[in-house]
């Protein structure tokens, strides 16, 4: 079982392989190529690099216009989803130190993706216990700070399409797993500035989260100060909340000049 499982591996990324190459070699050439130049440039038989662009162009990843390839829109968005990433991570950057250094607590950067947020930097608390949340991780919309702070400040039309379709798991006994009571909590995270997560999302540990906007006044990114319960500041609004917020408006002005994306969450 062992050794068919690590062949069925090893062609999956043979495979893999021979798709990224030719997708390389579209990025990499001057005139959008030919199929038959693609087979060419890539040592490929030209059945093989057929049914590769083929693929590809389903996926969007390249489109094809009078037989001749070029980068896909599927492929252009996610890149340009990504430099807007890197940018929004290196605006921050300094923002997101001072708050950790302020605050000695956990400090995430995340953006939204569909029905969860994903964390694109972590600040780790200089303390002795460390939160096992990593970059590239996913957390749920109705339990971590973060989503909280993002579905708050979304237009009320955006916020319920997403809220119609929300899985609401209940992942802790504090959990919002209904749409009354995540609603109820969500008009009063809009209304103080910024979410609260009390250990509704993991055991032991607290968050508090704002949202970052877009010039032209979108949610595009939140930032959180996570806190494990046992350490918690017995005045948590001068400890967490008023450097988090301080942050929030100092980072409106850095992330207006920031392009505006063009797709959705």
């Amino acid at each position: 079982m062992g050794v068919v499982v690590s062949e069925t591996k090893v062609a999956g990324a043979a495979a893999f392989a021979k798709f990224m190459t030719v997708l390389q070699a579209v990025a990499d050439a001057p005139h959008p190529p030919t199929a038959a130049t693609l087979a060419r440039s890539c040592g490929y038989p030209r059945p093989t690099a057929y049914r590769i662009v083929a693929a590809l162009a389903e996926q969007g990843m390249v489109a094809e216009t009078d037989g001749a390839y070029r980068l896909g829109p599927r492929l252009l968005a996610l890149a340009s989803r990504a430099w807007s990433q890197f940018d929004l991570r290196a605006a921050l950057s300094a923002d997101l130190q001072a708050l950790r250094d302020e605050t000695g607590e956990t400090v995430h950067l995340a953006v939204p993706a569909g029905a969860e947020m994903i964390y694109i930097d972590k600040l780790e608390s200089p303390g002795p216990v460390r939160m096992a949340s990593r970059v590239g991780a996913a957390v749920a919309l109705h339990s971590s700070a973060v989503g909280k702070a993002y579905l708050a400040a979304l237009p009320e039309p955006a916020r319920e399409r997403l809220l119609r379709d929300l899985p609401l798991a209940s992942r802790m006994p504090g959990t919002l797993s209904t749409l009354p009571a995540l609603r109820a909590a969500l008009a009063d995270t809009a209304a103080r500035g910024y979410a609260l997560d009390n250990e509704e999302n993991e055991p032991g540990i607290a968050c508090y989260g704002v949202a970052l906007r877009d010039a032209a006044g979108q949610p595009v990114a939140c930032v959180s100060v996570s806190t494990l319960l046992f350490r918690r500041r017995a005045d948590p609004q001068s400890a967490y909340i008023e450097p988090l917020l301080r942050l929030r408006d100092a980072a409106s002005a850095k992330l207006a000049v920031l392009p505006v994306p063009s797709g959705g969450a």
